[in-house]
């Protein structure tokens, strides 16, 4: 299984020292699920220097097919491909991306890249919200590369978990699980108290809670990385962690924390919670245990 050849955190500082080198992408990857022209708008009124603007909906994700997907299906390697030469992304290139400070869209963006072959992919610790207090410049020009991009997508799916191979396992009904289920999403959603988006509440059975938002600290930057290994259970030999979440977003932030925890990279369920539940016949638990 693969890993990112390098650190997937760099700091505010890290980052203003590489923006003019020519070697370098920056991507914003604003979002509100909310309000989904956000991104756009704020991008348009001011970014980091050299910054292309990707949307989630949009450029990190394919078309919802109702009945068979979660809310934000995979690209298409293909498409993603030449969007990516089309921004004129090299192979050689260092890719830095930013959101708004939590990560989760950045983490997105991140997996993907990754999972397509590019490793060379750095999250701005903190995002936009650190880069801001550190008063950094910000601009709203908007930059051209010059150059065709020859980025070339090797989608490795080892990296990949499917419905399929998960009910398999919860029907086989093992002690040691081959597939351990780590949920991103807050603890009352995973407890089926709540939920604001999905029409039905629940977890995976056999998962734990490891909400995302635990990874960051009061300052919204990433935990250091021993703080952040305790808040994941250790996987049994020959077992692989697997994140979800809602939509196969927020997972990619618990995927990029455990990188940064040392762990093996765990794999995605990139349909999430909302491509379990289109089946009706896919079990649905309540209780479970929490993790950190």
């Amino acid at each position: 299984m693969t890993s990112p050849e390098s650190s997937p955190l760099m700091s505010v500082t890290q980052a203003a020292n590489r923006l003019s080198d020519d070697d370098v992408l920056v991507l914003d990857v604003r979002f509100k699920l909310e309000d989904t022209a956000y991104g756009a708008q704020a991008y348009a009124e001011s970014h980091l220097p050299g910054a292309v603007y990707l949307d989630l909906d949009k450029d990190l994700s394919s078309s919802i097919v109702p009945g068979v997907t979660g809310r934000h299906p995979l690209p298409d390697a293909a498409v993603f491909e030449a969007q990516m030469r089309e921004i004129g992304l090299r192979k050689s290139d260092q890719v830095i991306v930013y959101d708004d400070g939590p990560g989760f869209y950045s983490a997105r963006l991140w997996w993907l890249l990754t999972w397509l072959g590019h490793s060379n992919v750095s999250v701005i610790d903190g995002g936009l919200k650190a880069w801001r207090e550190a008063g950094l410049p910000m601009t709203a020009e908007r930059s051209v590369r010059p150059w065709p991009g020859d980025f070339s997508a090797r989608p490795d799916d080892s990296l990949l978990v499917d419905a399929e191979a998960l009910l398999a396992q919860i029907e086989a009904g093992q002690d040691t699980p081959v597939f351990q289920l780590l949920d991103a999403r807050a603890p009352e959603r995973f407890r089926g108290e709540v939920e604001p988006i999905d029409p039905v509440a629940g977890h995976i059975p056999g998962a734990v809670c490891v909400p995302c938002n635990g990874n960051l600290g009061a300052d919204s930057l990433m935990l250091p990385s021993q703080v952040l290994r305790e808040r994941f259970p250790e996987p049994e030999a020959g077992q692989a962690l697997v994140c979800y979440c809602g939509s196969g977003v927020t997972a990619c932030h618990n995927i990029l924390a455990a990188v940064i925890a040392g762990l093996p990279m765990p794999r995605l369920y990139p349909g999430s919670w909302s491509e379990w539940i289109v089946e009706p016949s896919r079990p649905v638990a309540t209780t479970g245990s929490e993790v950190g």
